[in-house]
């Protein structure tokens, strides 16, 4: 009984698709070949979305990775070891200054 009802309704989601989608090819017939080019371009589509889609699940995941590698570089922190990562650079010596000629005074003061 499930399965003639399933098989019904899968034949008149194909006549509403059909009816929805018309004549992909304009012959001026619903048929076989009109099917095919509206797969196609659903194909597409979908294929279109599973590369986004898998893009975005790659991002997320070196996100959550980084995240994880923070949350480790706070526990790090809490317990009192150095930081890591990339190193500051060091800092260059100031030049040395000339000594400034010190102003001395002959006159007497009367």
């Amino acid at each position: 009984m499930l399965v003639t009802i399933l098989i019904v309704a899968g034949i008149v989601f194909l006549f509403y698709v059909l009816y929805k989608k018309g004549d992909q090819d304009g012959d001026g017939d619903v048929d076989i070949k009109d099917i095919k080019a509206s797969a196609k371009k659903e194909v597409k589509e979908v294929k279109k979305r599973v590369r986004r889609v898998k893009q975005e699940v790659k991002d997320v995941g070196d996100a959550i990775k980084e995240v994880v590698n923070q949350t480790d570089d706070i526990l790090d922190a809490a317990k009192g070891k150095p930081r890591r990562g990339r190193k500051p650079a060091a800092k260059k010596a100031a030049p040395k200054k000339k000594a400034a000629a010190k102003k001395t005074s002959n006159s007497k003061k009367k």
